[in-house]
């Protein structure tokens, strides 16, 4: 339909096109949007698809199945983490967290095990810092940067002076089980097991509820290979160096 108006001379205007219809609206939507086909898939062909999903964190070794096994080790309240196990792992674990961008604060009674890491793990940033037994101050840990506090201070590690905060997980190494070892394991949130003997083995069944046959098998592992626990979970798990971890720290291994 057009519409016509008079000149002022009397003749015919030009046709002016009416105006086109108002964009349909939907009573709080607002205007409909384009359309376009749907994207659907039969059900049949659901087993097919796959999506490329993971979990963020710090790839510890492989599970049985040769899967990756990654430890969730920051958190928005701070995680307590447990090694009882060799230097080497701690060091392996320390590396490969400031590997995925998190910053690393050691406290060591043997600097000299650690210095040398350091330097190499920075390169010109100073992503690892070394420090004294309690001497650690606040780290400033946040979301978009973590801070893993690595405790290596003997059998029997002092009280640390360093006040809990969000995205700060402490890992206390330990070389066998001592007097705090008991307290220290049941409170923790996540446990590393390296080999140990029948009698540690046993102690650390009763307060980690293990099965029978776990426990057992815990005075039998081999230097590469660690048992992770959570207060729910349990997983075997084979720590195989990569080529620079192996040219600075050398092969897997129980003993310091």
């Amino acid at each position: 339909m057009s519409i016509h108006r008079t000149s002022p001379a009397g003749a015919p205007a030009p046709a002016v096109p009416a105006p086109a219809p108002a964009a349909r609206a939907r009573a709080g939507h607002g205007l409909f949007g384009p359309r376009r086909g749907r994207h659907e898939l039969p059900v049949e062909q659901l087993a097919a698809l796959r999506l490329p999903v993971g979990d963020d964190g710090v790839v510890a070794g492989t599970d049985a199945q040769g899967q990756p096994a990654v430890l969730g080790m920051f958190r928005p309240a701070q995680l307590d983490v447990v090694v009882i196990g060799s230097v080497w792992t701690a060091q392996v674990l320390a590396l490969r967290t400031a590997g995925t961008g998190a910053r690393v604060a050691v406290e060591t009674a043997r600097p000299q095990a650690w210095t040398g890491l350091a330097q190499a793990a920075g390169g010109s940033q100073q992503c690892m810092t070394v420090h004294d037994v309690q001497q650690v101050g606040p780290q400033g840990a946040s979301v978009t940067s973590p801070v893993l506090v690595v405790r290596d201070a003997g059998m029997r590690p002092p009280r640390s002076r360093l006040a809990p905060g969000p995205w700060q997980s402490v890992l206390t190494l330990l070389p066998f089980l001592g007097p705090t070892a008991p307290k220290l394991v049941e409170h923790a949130g996540l446990v590393g097991i390296q080999r140990v003997s029948p009698e540690e083995a046993a102690v650390l069944g009763r307060i980690l509820r293990l099965p029978r046959v776990n426990a057992e098998a815990l005075s039998q592992l081999g230097d590469d290979m660690v048992l992770w626990c959570t207060p729910k979970h349990r997983k075997l798990v084979k720590m195989q160096p990569t080529d620079i971890e192996a040219g600075l720290l050398g092969g897997p291994r129980r003993l310091d």
